[in-house]
């Protein structure tokens, strides 16, 4: 995965920009500085929990003794991953590495090591590309406006007047130095451009600007304007950039610009103590579900104080390695599609053959909607035994429950033609509220796109959410006709929110409990006596903060009658 530092800009070379990293899939992020001293959030502690002198200051304490940029290379190699990308300087303004235009950088800490050098260099011994992460926001420079989060670092004298454009040379002159002192590089990947200072042409002058270093180099779309919030995808392709940047969530399925989901692999971007770690299960499928909507999985850790990775996040990286060791082909230099996500699982695929991902079975069988490709070969990727059957109505896997996997079960679907061929499709959804008339108790802001037909559309990207500090609501569909169910599926997507709940339908205009629970977890499932209803409603009785679900499916299984 060698990149160069070629400037050739032709169409040719425009189109092969992005091979290695659609090719790679999966990258490291670390968030790291000083701040790991405090166990705090990276730039957003500074003058909240922890005050801006005492912030500012904490480099002079800064030596992390125990880094090793072999070891961390080495993790990432073992985990799978293709690349990383580094915070050389975050919001709170601190260099990691030796710059000619600061002292607020490694240089001057009782460490003094370029990390950025060190990594660069170990990087290439290792064949991981070498990336660095780039905030245009700046709270400890003087020059930078608005001066918030405590204000600058180093105040200006009396006569002086905060300057944008001096702090934009500054800015230039650091990547710089980035790229041709410690490139060539994979990515620049910018943040902090949502501050009303940044407009599209100053992201469009920088976009270029960095393109005039090293030709070749991929830049996400956080240098201009227009991203979508945490959603990260860019409305307007002024200056936007390369790819997309959907931020703690997965993003939705797109083929036709690429895009890269960056997420914690505990709850804070920098070290924390005892933070909560995601289980092998969510790291794996959240990097297949990644991919199946062809995206890049950018998976975060924050070294601890003294230089290393924290010892459980090291070996959770690990297991995802020794997963990817037996089925990789899967993940790595596939495609997401032709089938498109949902509740069942993903698809990917790669020349004549479809990789399919099944992460919730409901029972044994599989039906998938009709392809134009003969299916000439088929077989279990995880191990076991399937039956298929294919007509031009529908396709039917079948695997039994001991060769169901708990994290992911592989179907490996060989075509007599490729499989790039194959329009997206989705799945019919088995849920009678699909996209049926919906109503809620409270919506967040009242804002359409947290409306609660959001939780009826079996789409993951979209969710029904609640107002901040609501502590009580509830969520009704509408079936248009009377139907006999027996089990529900409730995706919450912050789980552990909801502490108390129940299902109702209604009888007579009056609303009747049929189902009482507890907590709800990213995909609960619940089964119950069947019940025969138009109008059915999740009613929340308690919860830590506003609800929010992604999905609220309602369905009839094969034994519930009519």
């Amino acid at each position: 995965m060698h990149v160069s530092a070629a400037q050739d800009q032709t169409p040719s070379r425009e189109d092969a920009r992005l091979e290695w990293f659609r090719q790679g899939r999966f990258g490291l992020f670390i968030h790291w500085g000083p701040v790991s001293l405090k166990g705090t959030e990276i730039g957003w502690s500074r003058d909240n929990q922890v005050p801006v002198k005492e912030y500012d200051n904490l480099y002079k304490q800064f030596d992390p003794i125990k880094f090793n940029a072999a070891e961390w290379v080495t993790i990432a190699k073992q985990a799978g991953m293709k690349y990383l990308v580094i915070t050389a300087k975050h919001h709170d303004g601190f260099c990691l590495w030796n710059s000619k235009y600061t002292d607020y950088d490694i240089a001057s800490t009782p460490f003094a090591r370029d990390v950025i050098k060190e990594l660069a260099a170990e990087c290439r011994r290792q064949d991981i590309v070498f990336c660095t992460y780039y905030s245009i926001l700046d709270w400890h420079h003087p020059h930078y406006l608005p001066q918030s989060h405590g204000g600058p670092g180093q105040p200006l004298a009396e006569d002086q007047k905060p300057d944008f454009d001096s702090y934009v040379t500054y800015m230039k002159n650091q990547l710089r130095e980035l790229v041709q002192d410690y490139g060539p590089l994979g990515i620049l990947w910018f943040d902090g451009e949502w501050e009303d200072t940044w407009n599209s042409q100053r992201g469009g002058d920088l976009y270029k600007y960095v393109r005039s270093l090293q030709g070749n180099i991929i830049i996400n779309n956080r240098v201009g304007k227009g991203r979508d919030g945490m959603a990260g995808t860019t409305q307007t392709s002024e200056y936007a950039g390369d790819y997309d940047t959907p931020e703690q969530q997965i993003g939705k399925f797109q083929i036709d610009r690429p895009w890269e989901t960056c997420m914690t692999i505990c709850e804070q971007w920098a070290w924390k103590p005892d933070d909560q770690m995601k289980s092998l299960k969510q790291c794996i499928q959240t990097l297949v579900k990644t991919v199946g909507g062809d995206g890049n999985f950018l998976f975060n850790v924050g070294p601890m104080p003294d230089g290393r990775i924290e010892p459980r996040q090291a070996s959770r990286l690990r297991e995802m390695g020794q997963w990817l060791e037996k089925y990789g082909p899967s993940i790595y230099g596939t495609r997401g599609g032709p089938f498109k996500p949902g509740p069942w699982g993903v698809s990917t695929y790669t020349n004549n053959r479809i990789y399919l991902h099944v992460l919730a079975w409901d029972g044994q069988e599989l039906t998938l909607p009709p392809i134009d490709k003969k299916i000439v070969r088929s077989s279990l990727l995880t191990g076991g035994r399937l039956e298929l059957k294919q007509t031009k109505k529908d396709i039917v896997v079948t695997v039994g429950q001991d060769d169901q996997m708990e994290i992911d079960t592989i179907v490996v679907l060989e075509l007599d033609g490729p499989a790039a061929e194959i329009a997206p499709v989705s799945l019919p959804s088995l849920s009678l509220a699909f996209k049926k008339p919906a109503q809620a108790s409270n919506v967040h802001g009242n804002m359409q796109q947290y409306g609660p037909m959001m939780a009826f559309d079996d789409d993951d990207d979209t969710r029904w959410a609640t107002d901040a500090g609501i502590d009580k609501a509830w969520l009704e569909v509408d079936l248009g006709e009377p139907h006999t169910i027996n089990k529900a599926v409730i995706c919450e997507a912050y789980a552990g929110r909801v502490r108390k709940f129940e299902l109702q339908y209604k009888v007579d205009d009056a609303w009747q409990s049929f189902y009482q629970g507890t907590t709800l977890s990213e995909r609960t499932v619940l089964t119950f006596s069947p019940i025969t209803a138009q109008h059915v409603r999740l009613n929340i009785l308690q919860a830590a903060e506003g609800p929010t679900i992604w999905e609220f499916q309602l369905m009839r299984t094969k034994d519930a009658g009519r």
